[in-house]
């Protein structure tokens, strides 16, 4: 059995050039859910489905569509366990830096080949974490029509498994108070799917390789997303 050192054990990991990477925080990723909690459900009318799906212990990807600003915090509010996503480095400014840094999430250049994001994440993985992504990287219509290949690389690099995430109704309307928002009290449906493995079991690492894990993902997001919408009675937003 393979054995997924504590946090504390893992606490820095080697990046680039044997450059150690301090890894977020688990506790401040507990502070995080706890204060997505408080928010999420003061807030809005949150319904979760399936989040016994999500293991209790070891490595987890959670792999989230991504309509609305508030998908994140929605679901690092509602999960069974603390997440550590990878967020766009444009949302590290002012206060949110410090803020955001504190709850353990982890921030990532999108433009470029971030060494340091990437060993942070593993590194959440190797310690036994959740690591969040959103795997079309970047917020649109949240069908997971389009995925980027840092889901693959992450799940076909660590072993550890996908779990699909589907957030609905966040992106439905706008709130009449504050429009950036879906109205207060309305229901947003978090929908937890079953999970799987992304490789093909041969621990290749190749472009062929990923390219293939991608495409499998795919398959199972969209279809975990169809099936989401039939429980939820939720159909595709036409915009």
């Amino acid at each position: 059995m393979r054995r997924h050192p504590g946090r504390g054990e893992a606490g820095r990991r080697r990046g680039e050039a044997g450059r150690a990477v301090s890894l977020p925080s688990e506790r401040g990723a507990d502070v995080g859910r706890r204060i997505g909690v408080g928010l999420m459900y003061g807030l809005w009318r949150p319904r979760v489905l399936g989040s016994w799906r999500v293991p209790a212990t070891g490595p987890v990807i959670l792999a989230v569509n991504h309509s609305h600003n508030v998908d994140g915090p929605m679901v690092m509010g509602v999960a069974p366990r603390p997440v550590h996503f990878l967020i766009k480095k444009e949302a590290f400014v002012g206060p949110l830096d410090p803020f955001l840094t504190g709850i353990g999430q982890v921030k990532v250049d999108r433009h470029s080949a971030d060494r340091t994001a990437i060993t942070t994440a593993l590194g959440v993985l190797e310690a036994g974490g959740v690591l969040g992504i959103f795997p079309e990287g970047t917020r649109g219509e949240g069908d997971f029509a389009s995925l980027r290949a840092g889901l693959a690389y992450f799940a076909v690099r660590s072993g550890a498994p996908v779990v699909p995430v589907a957030v609905l109704g966040s992106s439905e309307r706008r709130g009449r108070l504050i429009k950036a928002l879906p109205p207060l009290r309305s229901r947003v449906d978090v929908v937890f799917g079953d999970p799987f493995e992304a490789g093909d079991g041969s621990g290749r690492r190749t472009r062929r390789a990923l390219d293939e894990a991608t495409e499998r993902i795919q398959k199972q997001l969209t279809a975990h997303l169809e099936n989401a919408r039939r429980l939820t009675g939720r159909q595709a937003t036409l915009k």
